[in-house]
């Protein structure tokens, strides 16, 4: 396997961790159970059963802090967490660093079941990014996809 020369290496965790309290755990199950109860009432149970296992998945998941993710781009692709992303599956990248939060490398590949790849860019600077990035792939304006906000916004 030849290797590749690393152009940038940075480190950072996928998503900033928030401390759930109790009362948060509480209202989840509040609203799993409810909506599991109608479910029922509507002779639903297996969404009902959906719902349960849903709720115990986000709980869980909101448990645990995010781990530290190493990515690094190089001569042959973008590496996330010990995984290549070759420049050939790369449709399209875009750097936001305009929004006031940390800014994002945002990914379109051709992978069936990854296609939207989101990097947070710590400790680096996201001109680098770009400028070595527009050599290998088209630069095309993005945003982060909703499910991706939606996940954040429960801090998982």
């Amino acid at each position: 396997m030849p290797q590749s020369h690393v152009i940038l290496r940075w480190s950072a965790f996928e998503h900033e961790h928030i401390e759930r309290g109790s009362d948060w755990f509480l209202g989840l199950g509040i609203v799993a159970v409810s909506i599991g109860i109608v479910s029922i009432i509507f002779h639903d149970v297996l969404f009902a059963v959906l719902i349960l296992v849903a709720a115990v998945t986000i709980a869980i998941l909101a448990v645990h802090p995010p781990e530290l993710s190493e990515f690094e781009i190089s001569e042959r692709g973008v590496r996330v967490a010990g995984r290549l992303h070759r420049y050939e599956e790369i449709i399209s990248f875009w750097v936001e660093d305009e929004n006031g939060d940390r800014p994002t490398l945002l990914i379109d590949t051709v992978k069936f079941m990854h296609p939207n790849i989101i990097i947070p860019i710590d400790h680096i600077d996201p001109h680098e990014v770009r400028a070595y990035l527009r050599e290998h792939a088209e630069e095309t304006p993005m945003k982060e996809p909703m499910a991706h906000k939606i996940l954040e916004f429960f801090g998982l």
